[in-house]
């Protein structure tokens, strides 16, 4: 999240009053961290009572692609799994235009994240993101996921003159690997629904119960906006590479690996299919953020508060899930 259209409380003010049945606006704050989307933590008062929403500008996503985020979201949280609701403004709308572009308001989560998790914290994400799975089963829309394998293929080109002899190398023989792996009959038996796509530590909240942080309890996950109707497997594989880090941040830890798969497949085990393509789903999940990260580190936009990602971190971790 990063501000690339800042936004005032004057700048929103009457449009909250008028169309929302939120109250009124008292306050927004830009939010730091991410890189796709102006993000605001937006304050009103309706009844005497302090409301906490999110406003998103969307800066990439079209008015045409936003409605399976947006509508996602609804019938995730409608079916009792614990993400951001869009508000409705007083025509039943959830998409909106401000300064131009494509604009939503929704819930805030309770919560903080937990940037070192323990295994506890690995649990709660395993159990979660199988049941957002199962929910998400019969959501009608269908999208492509828009950071998968054409996307690859699209960009890498752009990031491969800014790249070493050795990146180079690794960066065109793993998009080879991973074009043979999706165009194979055991990548197409895999199964697929909507999946979140980039559900890493900062993108879940955990509500504590006292300092013991192996209390927290789960305050949902958010930031749907790289969703799409993927392989469940490429999901998992995106969450483990980040939340099952070892101390050298590249290696998956043993015990949080095991613990998340563990939970998750309490919810619903894994075929065998999915068991034999493990291996590769996890350097498609790593390639999948090295790539992006070279795009965004050597490609950048400007933006207030914006810092992007160190692209070296997910080339080790391609490398280690390469030796695996």
């Amino acid at each position: 999240m990063a501000v690339f259209t800042p936004i005032e409380l004057e700048d929103i003010s009457q449009w909250i009053s008028q169309d929302f049945d939120i109250g009124q606006a008292t306050e927004i704050r830009g939010i730091h961290g991410g890189i796709e989307n102006s993000n605001f933590f937006l304050d009103t008062i309706k009844d005497g009572k302090k409301q906490e929403y999110v406003l998103t500008i969307f800066e990439r996503l079209s008015a045409e692609q936003l409605p399976f985020y947006l509508e996602l979201m609804r019938h995730l949280a409608n079916k009792g799994i614990p993400v951001p609701r869009p508000i409705e403004n007083k025509q039943g709308a959830i998409l909106f235009t401000l300064k131009g572009k494509p604009a939503a308001i929704v819930t805030k989560l309770p919560g903080l994240s937990r940037l070192q998790p323990e295994a506890n914290h690995c649990a709660l994400v395993g159990e979660m993101l199988a049941k957002m799975h199962l929910a998400g089963k019969d959501f009608p829309r269908l999208q492509e996921n828009l950071r998968s394998l054409a996307w690859w293929q699209k960009t890498i080109p752009l990031v491969l003159p800014h790249l070493s002899t050795s990146q180079k190398e690794l960066l065109t023989h793993e998009l080879a690997t991973q074009e043979a792996f999706f165009d194979s009959a055991s990548y197409d038996a895999l199964p697929q629904g909507s999946s979140h796509c980039d559900l890493f530590r900062d993108n879940v909240l955990f509500d504590p119960r006292g300092s013991d942080t192996s209390q927290d309890q789960l305050g949902g996950f958010f930031d749907f906006y790289f969703a799409g109707t993927d392989k469940w497997l490429f999901d998992i594989a995106v969450t483990a590479n980040d939340w099952c880090l070892a101390a050298n941040k590249q290696d998956l830890d043993p015990v949080l690996f095991e613990t998340f798969m563990k939970t998750y497949q309490s919810v619903r085990p894994l075929t065998k299919e999915e068991q034999a393509g493990w291996i590769l789903m996890l350097r498609a999940a790593a390639l999948r953020f090295w790539v992006s990260r070279l795009w965004d580190f050597y490609l950048p936009r400007d933006a207030q508060m914006l810092t992007p990602h160190d692209p070296a971190h997910f080339e080790c971790i391609l490398l280690s899930r390469r030796a695996l």
